[in-house]
């Protein structure tokens, strides 16, 4: 597994303010009145990640109502077998990634069809190995990386082309040991995690170059502690996971200053009223909340247990999926075909909602009993 590597814990500095974020992050997944919960409508299955992987750490998902969070999460699955961003949003790999994390945080991904879900993914390979975000085309290294990861997590990385795909990560490898989104594209510590994930999950970490790439990424701490994207740029609380976790992967994770780190990622905590912002004194966010929290796990800090490093998902829930795959594989059981949801079940709002995510789910059913026909 791909875990993290545990520095050091420190006891000097203010605390992680566990019981405020906590209460931030149950706030605002309620508010839905609030100006950020309605510009955040478009990536609201991301936020369900981000939110529920924080309070794992914590120690607090069953703060959350399991059942309601599945039933959303299942209500955005489209005909197609992807999943939207929410409830009528056209299905794309980032918030397909975002349901099957969301699905594995609580024991559910039993309540999809796996091979649906990769038919979906694998249908966004390119002939170059390359996947496209959803059926506009959109090419990123990013969208690799959540291809991978996805197959992974469900068990069925033979449903896609995994050595083309890790071709193409690798041709978008600089001369400075970093990656881009595309071959040539600019080095970004946010384009290297999702291109060392990618490898780390493709069984190909060892094409890294793995001294110059962590001179790159140890290069990219501030002198207040954080960690920047790229040369020149201020630090931000995110590049506290996605430049650690490279790190913890390539095993140089003490290349950097990991109690100037610490200090850095707890003085962007809002001490009052919870949540964890980008940078000190600014307004606090699910995401840099989680990726604050995750960034403390990587450093074996405060008490925040083992995350893995190349699926962003807690070790302890790595571990319970590992096992699930290998006892059904070694009874050679399929996975059990997933049940409609009933409308009480379900998120949507109103019966005729519904039937026109139902019509469309069993039209994609059907599609694709043709297609294996």
């Amino acid at each position: 597994t791909h875990t993290s590597i545990p520095m050091k814990a420190v006891a000097s500095g203010p605390a992680l303010a566990r019981a405020l974020h906590r209460s931030y992050i149950l706030r605002v997944s309620s508010d839905t009145d609030s100006f950020e919960f309605q510009v955040s409508e478009h990536l609201r299955l991301s936020g369900v990640y981000w939110g529920a992987c924080a309070l794992h750490l914590l120690g607090e998902l069953q703060s959350l109502d399991a059942a309601q969070v599945v039933s959303f999460v299942r209500s955005c699955q489209r005909g197609c077998g992807g999943f939207g961003g929410n409830l009528g949003h056209d299905a794309h790999m980032l918030y397909t990634l975002s349901a099957v994390q969301v699905l594995a945080l609580f024991g559910a991904l039993h309540t999809v069809d796996a091979g649906r879900v990769m038919r979906y993914v694998a249908s966004l390979q390119r002939p170059d190995g390359s996947f496209a975000g959803d059926e506009w085309g959109e090419v990123d290294t990013r969208f690799s990386y959540c291809a991978l990861c996805c197959a992974s997590l469900l068990g069925k990385l033979g449903d896609i082309d995994v050595a083309a795909a890790v071709r193409y990560v690798r041709a978008c490898e600089n001369f400075d040991g970093g990656y881009g989104c595309e071959p040539g594209g600019e080095s970004h510590a946010g384009q290297v995690f999702t291109c060392v994930g990618a490898l780390a999950i493709g069984g190909e970490l060892g094409s890294v170059r793995s001294e110059e790439l962590a001179w790159w990424l140890c290069e990219r701490q501030t002198p207040g502690g954080g960690l920047n994207g790229r040369p020149q740029k201020d630090a931000d609380v995110c590049y506290s996971w996605w430049v650690l976790s490279a790190m913890c992967l390539l095993r140089r994770d003490g290349w950097i200053d990991g109690e100037a780190l610490r200090r850095f990622i707890l003085s962007c905590q809002d001490e009052e009223d919870g949540g964890i912002a980008d940078k000190p004194g600014d307004l606090p966010d699910v995401f840099h909340t989680f990726f604050g929290i995750a960034g403390l796990s990587l450093l074996g800090t405060d008490g925040v247990p083992p995350i893995d490093a190349a699926h962003a998902m807690p070790a302890s829930v790595m571990e319970q999926l590992r096992a699930e795959q290998a006892a059904a594989a070694s009874e050679g059981r399929p996975s059990p075909p997933p049940e409609f949801l009933t409308f009480v079940e379900s998120a949507f709002t109103s019966r005729a909602e519904y039937d026109r995510w139902a019509a469309e789910m069993e039209a994609g059913r059907e599609e694709a009993e043709g297609d294996r026909t």
